[in-house]
């Protein structure tokens, strides 16, 4: 995914500060996995998206910096969780710190990346130019995201054992797990440009648009994309038998032999590419690749009607060149 001037420069500014975050090298147990975690290739997308609602509401993107680390390092701490629950072997391509250690280190390394988050957000705390109501709503919005990202995980866990679910259900699913920190972190840049109540729901709903969208790209490159690029083995989603966007519009729509050989293979540790391969036969067949591309369109229009509302700006015209690219991202 090619990156504009602007976001190149964007991204330096996130990486320094990730970088200059104070990790002491002792306990090594407690930080080295925070350091790995970071070191990793993110897309840091919440983040640059913190600075860039930041900038389309007339604010400095330097005051902005700490909100946007703070739902960088949230965005991380959910991660190394999530990758426990998911006895998940890799992240980004490289090992996860689950694997590469071991849950327990995970667990307490993911709790000191919540801490670190919230001293990020001390700083509007402290400095005379931030109101306390001002202060408050950062911290309202970062706190609700943490609190939906879990929900969303709760009710991912709860699909697990749940025969049938509904795309409906799904999508409330993910508007917790992945679009509530986009959504967040849009509206947190919006806090600290000081922004009417108005204007930061308007700014959570693109986010949310936004997350949906990015989460069902997600279930559609799992079944298309280069594994190399994409960072993980091509049907991850299928040999886990994980109920996505894909599967369960496949499992709406298929005919009696064609569900008994999706249930014969989702979630079948032992499945080979050539069960993977017939899986996605079948999600072609039903036109399930095609309309999973649609809703992918839609969601992202969505945001992009609704960002409309704002002022023209540099900031305006690089967040609809940023979501333009993330539509036809390959990875």
């Amino acid at each position: 995914m090619e990156i504009t001037d602007q976001q190149q420069q964007i991204s330096e500014q996130i990486e320094e500060q990730l970088e200059a975050l104070d990790l002491p090298e002792e306990p090594s147990l407690l930080y080295d996995p925070v350091r790995y975690t970071l070191s990793l290739s993110g897309k840091r997308v919440r983040p640059y998206l913190t600075l860039i609602g930041c900038g389309m509401c007339g604010g400095d993107l330097e005051e902005a910096l700490p909100a946007a680390i703070s739902i960088e390092l949230l965005h991380n701490f959910t991660l190394l969780h999530d990758d426990i629950m998911d006895r998940a072997e890799t992240r980004r391509g490289e090992p996860s710190v689950f694997k590469k250690w071991n849950s327990n280190t995970a667990i307490l390394s993911g709790d000191a990346m919540y801490a670190k988050a919230f001293k990020q957000l001390q700083y509007y705390g402290e400095e005379d130019s931030y109101s306390k109501n001002q202060y408050k709503t950062i911290l309202d919005l970062f706190l609700d995201s943490a609190e939906t990202v879990c929900e969303g995980q709760a009710f991912d866990l709860m699909f697990e054992n749940q025969p049938d679910v509904s795309i409906e259900e799904y999508i409330r699913m993910i508007e917790g797990k992945t679009a509530a920190l986009i959504s967040g972190a849009l509206a947190m840049g919006g806090a600290v440009a000081g922004v009417s109540s108005d204007v930061l729901e308007e700014l959570q709903y693109v986010g949310k648009k936004a997350g949906i969208a990015f989460q069902i790209q997600d279930d559609l490159l799992d079944a298309t994309a280069d594994p190399d690029k994409f960072g993980k083995k091509k049907g991850g989603d299928i040999i886990e038998g994980k109920k996505t966007y894909l599967t369960l519009l496949a499992l709406d729509r298929c005919n009696t032999k064609q569900e008994a050989e999706l249930k014969a293979i989702l979630g079948d540790p032992e499945s080979e590419i050539e069960q993977i391969n017939r899986v996605i036969g079948i999600y072609e067949d039903l036109d399930i690749i095609q309309d999973t591309k649609k809703a992918v369109q839609y969601h992202y229009q969505e945001a992009l009607t609704h960002l409309e509302a704002f002022e023209d700006s540099a900031y305006k015209t690089e967040i609809f060149s940023f979501f333009n690219r993330l539509i036809s991202r390959e990875y």
